[in-house]
């Protein structure tokens, strides 16, 4: 009996830690049809067309193609794209023009080239989701595949500088909120007069804070704000809950956090304040 119940609570501790799909990300539509779906694609050379436009000076050479003119393709940025497939089975990850198979569930993709970029996964030969991604030069973008709910975007992080691949590997954790950093600095400093631009161009367009939110959020992605630019964003939200959760989600993009107490004046009801004064003391 004793056996049985330390058995399961070693099960109810490991549950309590797995992750559970869906519950962090962007989910991104399936647009592959059910034709696709139900035929296997091939993926040795022969199964693929021939593109000419992608060749230049080529020449035959038996059964291959020789290429005479080595030319750099100056088209090519440098975005990236890392995808994890935490699940038994053997995938197959197209992104653009570059394909990659394995069993160990975790596809990373360098060298893409900025713009919406296809992506389409494959179990076995056959495809079971397709959707596109819109890149952005040095940036990486995290995403998370689960066969049963679909492909999410975690976040897109700027590259900056050299980094190990063993630096990569505990990237899951920080999204799904069980490691504390590695991923606080969201970019370069907005500069006044662009900041100007943002504030005018969010209040111009959008007149309630969830449309105001998601376009905050979005430039979250790839920017750090001041204390006093992140002030005047919270403030140009109506309802104080909305104030306060900005205020708190900011506060990682924050690149002067010792000024943070400025946000504070974007409050009018001292509990408001309050909190957010609580949640900053405790991320400390």
């Amino acid at each position: 009996m004793k056996k049985i119940f330390i058995s399961w609570v070693l099960l109810a501790s490991v549950s309590s830690w797995a992750q559970e799909a869906g519950q962090v990300g962007e989910l991104l539509k399936n647009e592959a049809s059910a034709t696709e779906m139900k035929a296997p694609k091939s993926f040795n050379d022969k199964g693929k067309a021939l593109d000419q436009s992608r060749l230049g000076n080529t020449t035959a050479q038996g059964n291959r193609m020789k290429n005479s003119g080595y030319q750099w393709n100056r088209n090519y940025g440098y975005a990236e794209v890392f995808l994890r497939i935490p699940e038994q089975g053997f995938f197959t990850v197209e992104v653009g023009d570059q394909m990659m198979a394995n069993g160990a569930g975790k596809y990373r993709f360098f060298d893409l080239q900025s713009g919406r970029i296809p992506i389409s996964i494959y179990e076995n030969g056959f495809l079971i989701y397709r959707t596109s991604l819109m890149l952005r030069n040095n940036s990486r973008m995290v995403l998370d595949f689960f066969t049963d709910k679909g492909l999410y975007l975690l976040d897109s992080y700027p590259v900056k500088g050299q980094y190990g691949f063993n630096d990569w590997n505990d990237i899951w954790n920080n999204p799904y909120g069980n490691h504390p950093g590695g991923w606080s600095d969201s970019g370069p400093v907005m500069g006044q007069n662009s900041f100007r631009q943002f504030f005018d161009m969010l209040q111009r367009n959008e007149r309630f804070d969830d449309g105001k939110m998601a376009m905050i959020r979005q430039q979250m992605r790839s920017t750090m704000f001041t204390a006093v630019q992140i002030r005047d964003l919270v403030k140009a939200l109506s309802f104080d809950n909305n104030k306060i959760a900005m205020a708190k989600s900011m506060y990682r993009n924050c690149a002067d956090k010792d000024r943070y107490f400025v946000v504070y004046d974007a409050f009018d009801f001292e509990s408001s304040k309050r909190e957010v004064m609580d949640y900053i003391s405790k991320s400390e």
